[in-house]
């Protein structure tokens, strides 16, 4: 059996759907580990489209793997060390899900993402524009567009519901949700996690202007690096030898997606456009090179 080319939404009989999120569905194994899928689904705007993106579920699991492994010595994650032949041993549903399903501890999740910023794009760049500030931190006067800031900067927010909005909020208000020590160690392991995958993306060739992280703890209180990890999905990668201050650089991620919608006339709620082919196609191609210039002829 071979793996279908796009995966929009999984099916498996053999384990129960505990939830199906905006790209990942998950599936209960037993009382300490889960099944993740991630499809071929794509969000933008935090509204799912309607067209997968061919391979792309695969691309970001290799891609998260590669993470996971290099940056264990710094963080644990929820990788469980169970192949996927062991709770999905039925040959024909299996196929379906290969090279997109990892079996994962079965942790707590945290209730904020983890954004680290070390450039001005996006949303931080029109707060700025607006107020001198990205997300109630203050920064120099001056700044351009794209530019790299002076450090990287932690903004978290708070998950919103698959329809709905994240939320960003303060970092007094992750410390309300978490207790100081909890939301301490998030923020400092983000902004540790962020400088060394961008020191070593940078040396690929591609600069990680900005990525959110996911974590988790156990039953002992341990932190966990969970769900994905600086993946196009989750990152804005930028080619570095493209790369301009003062305009919105091209872009390895979602962000080509993002601009064609823009061009659209939508507003930006459910149910979203369908993608062109060759729209499709592009992001898609743009995922693959992301992973060959970061994975391949790399080292621990």
């Amino acid at each position: 059996m071979t793996a279908p080319e796009a995966l929009y939404q999984s099916a498996l009989s053999s384990l129960k759907l505990r939830a199906r999120g905006k790209v990942r569905d998950i599936y209960d194994i037993d009382d300490k580990h889960m099944l993740i899928v991630t499809t071929d689904r794509l969000s933008a705007f935090d509204v799912i489209l309607p067209d997968p993106i061919p391979g792309k579920g695969r691309v970001l699991t290799r891609i998260s793997n590669f993470w996971f492994d290099k940056l264990q010595s710094i963080m644990p994650n929820h990788i469980a060390d169970i192949p996927l032949e062991q709770v999905v041993p039925d040959a024909v549903e299996r196929a379906e899900i290969e090279g997109r399903a990892i079996v994962v501890k079965l942790l707590k999740p945290l209730p904020v993402e983890a954004i680290v910023r070390g450039y001005l794009i996006g949303s931080g760049w029109k707060d700025y524009q607006k107020s001198g500030e990205v997300c109630g931190i203050k920064l120099p006067a001056g700044l351009q567009q794209a530019q790299q800031l002076p450090e990287a900067i932690y903004t978290p927010s708070t998950k919103a519901a698959v329809d709905q909005h994240d939320e960003n909020v303060a970092f007094e208000k992750t410390v309300t949700l978490m207790g100081e020590e909890l939301a301490g160690q998030v923020r400092d392991a983000s902004l540790k996690l962020y400088k060394i995958a961008a020191d070593y993306a940078k040396e690929r060739g591609i600069i990680i202007a900005d990525t959110k992280f996911e974590f988790g703890v156990d039953d002992a209180g341990v932190l966990y690096l969970i769900d994905e990890a600086l993946t196009p999905d989750s990152s804005r990668f930028w080619p570095a030898d493209q790369y301009q201050v003062g305009i919105s650089p091209p872009s390895f991620d979602k962000q080509y997606i993002r601009d064609y919608l823009e061009t659209l006339d939508w507003d930006k709620t459910a149910p979203g456009p369908s993608l062109p082919t060759e729209v499709a196609a592009f992001c898609a191609e743009k995922y693959r090179e992301a992973e060959i210039r970061l994975t391949q002829n790399s080292s621990k």
